[in-house]
Parts: C-alpha cells; sequence; structure tokens
C-alpha cells in the first residue's frame, strides 16, 4: 500500500470522521475551561493513535506510518469541520 492509498483510505473513514466531528463539538463545550489548541492537538493524536491500535486492521503498515499518516488525515478532517463550522457561524451572524 502506498502512502497516498493509506492517507486516502485514512480520510474516508467514517469512524475517524465521526470521531473528529465529535471531537470539534466536545471542545466547543468545554472550550471555556480547557482551552482550544491543546484539546483539538491531543485529541488528533489520540485518534491517530487509538484506530490501527484497537480497530486490529489489516494494513502491512507498520504502526508509526499509519499513526503519522493519521495525524495527517486527522488534520485535514479537522480543518474542514472546523471550516464548516465558521462558515455555520458567519452565516447565523455570530
Amino acid at each position: 500500500m502506498t502512502l497516498s492509498q493509506l492517507i486516502l483510505s485514512q480520510l474516508a473513514d467514517p469512524f475517524r470522521i465521526g470521531l473528529i466531528v465529535a471531537l470539534v463539538f466536545t471542545m466547543l463545550r468545554t472550550r471555556s475551561a480547557t482551552g482550544v489548541w491543546l484539546p483539538l492537538a491531543a485529541g488528533v493524536l489520540f485518534v491517530a493513535v487509538i484506530l490501527p491500535t484497537t480497530m486490529g486492521t489489516a494494513s502491512p503498515e507498520p504502526l508509526w506510518r499509519q499513526v503519522a499518516t493519521g495525524v495527517v488525515a486527522n488534520s485535514v478532517i479537522l480543518g474542514v469541520v472546523l471550516g464548516i463550522w465558521t462558515a455555520i457561524q458567519r452565516a447565523r451572524g455570530g
């Protein structure tokens, strides 16, 4: 599996997308107590590590490569989710 195939498969993973969306909603509810960027960074890293270690995918890639590409994929998904949230907030006038 090439690196681009690994990243694309992670970008298309609905469970990963759902976890990142849940991460953003959790951050929005707790940002007054925990801030914004530290919880998001920790969540991106957590999801990148937890999915390949617990899901048992039959990928021939080493764990470090799955985690590294997971961080990249999670960051892209996070950027898209935050962009959508910002657009919604601007459309509402808030």
